[in-house]
């Protein structure tokens, strides 16, 4: 997968806006816990930035998804994680399968909005005792009349406490897990729905994460997303963009490198910069180099899906390969920044506390390993 001049100017276009509108705020975002997300995405809309993949007909750009990787990769340039985490859950997490699969009416009561930047998505996949394993959760959507009623909860929920809307993984029938269950539009409005608390995390802080409670909530059936029984399905398929997303959102590691090295070759020890040291410039070039091998996977997998080949394998890989190498050289940078390093004021402190969620949300580093072994064929049982 190559580029164009499109894919550049769009990313060019991009560029501009962060550094205008958001890595101006961003230190104060932090601080606060929280950045305005009304606020922003409505700019972001605004100027096409919420739709790119998305169908022209509902106000998206009907592009390829290589866009949304390019996007993906540029939102690195926002100096924390908490933002571009929130912009991708609006984007390749929450939406997906509403544009792929939502009927006329669902899609325009919540997927135009939201590419406009008028409402907030969130995603509730995840519960209390459910994380990685989706098919254990145990929210249900019961049928009353034209009605579901909906009851249980969901954890971890980013934008959750300024979402308009969230989708909802529900157990709809008692049937077999993987076929019990459907993708519904839940609007965070409706009565039942309690946002119990605002979570405290180690990294992330910009990003507002919620736990929420659903009791007794009454949602028209007509908010369901494609067919009844399905949601399992549809939420695997939404999983494929947003680890591939994970995989291009991680192609701008190579951002903390440059801040590392403009940093060490200014910082003295022992009479010549930290840079000058041949086992720091060494490791830089070997992290360099990782980061060019993770593009080469994320670009192939994203031609692969393009095409419309199933990229579950690669995804997996290049998921399971962004959390890890994102650890390691944030780790390592943090390493060559010393004591500055350490403090809470320094953009690799953040990165480090930020990159971490890389190697359990969206599906933990041994969930990635386990499809990645079903597709070679090396679990236990497996022939």
């Amino acid at each position: 997968m190559l580029f164009t001049h499109e894919h550049r100017e769009l990313q060019r276009s991009l560029a501009r806006f962060i550094d205008d509108e958001i890595n101006p705020h961003v230190d104060d975002w932090e601080k606060a816990g929280i950045f305005p997300a009304h606020e922003v995405f409505k700019k972001m809309g605004d100027l096409g930035f919420l739709g790119l993949t998305k169908p022209e007909a509902y106000g998206g750009a009907g592009l390829d998804y290589s866009y949304s990787v390019a996007q993906a990769e540029t939102l690195g340039r926002i100096r924390c994680g908490g933002v571009p985490m929130a912009i991708g859950v609006q984007t390749d997490m929450a939406t997906p399968a509403l544009a792929k699969f939502g009927s006329d009416i669902v899609k325009e009561e919540f997927l135009r909005p939201s590419i406009a930047g008028d409402y907030v998505a969130s995603l509730g996949v995840s519960e209390v005792g459910a994380g990685s394993d989706v098919a254990s959760i145990k929210t249900t959507a019961v049928k009353d009349g034209d009605d579901y009623v909906i009851n249980g909860g969901k954890m971890w929920t980013t934008n959750g406490t300024q979402a308009d809307w969230i989708c909802t993984l529900a157990n709809t029938s008692d049937g077999p897990v993987h076929q019990n269950k459907s993708l519904i539009c839940v609007p965070m409005k409706s009565k039942g729905v309690e946002i119990a608390r605002k979570l405290d995390k180690l990294g992330m802080w910009s990003s507002d994460t919620a736990q929420i409670f659903f009791e007794d909530v009454r949602v028209p059936q007509r908010y369901r997303i494609g067919d009844e029984g399905k949601g399992f399905t549809y939420q695997m398929l939404q999983f494929q963009e947003e680890r591939l997303w994970a995989g291009a959102r991680s192609c701008s590691l190579g951002n903390l490198i440059d801040e590392t090295i403009e940093y060490t070759r200014e910082r003295k020890a022992f009479g010549k910069s930290i840079l000058d040291n041949q086992y720091v410039h060494f490791r830089l070039a070997e992290l360099k180099t990782e980061v060019e091998a993770l593009k080469s996977m994320v670009y192939r997998a994203t031609e692969m899906y393009v095409n419309g080949e199933d990229v579950t394998e690669l995804a997996s890989m290049a998921k399971l390969k962004a959390g890890r190498l994102s650890r390691e050289i944030s780790d390592s940078c943090l390493q060559f920044w010393g004591g500055m390093g350490f403090m809470t004021e320094s953009r690799i402190s953040r990165a480090y506390r930020d990159v971490r969620l890389g190697s359990i949300g969206g599906g933990a580093d041994e969930i990635m390993l386990s499809i990645i072994c079903k597709y070679m064929g090396t679990l236990p049982g497996k022939a």
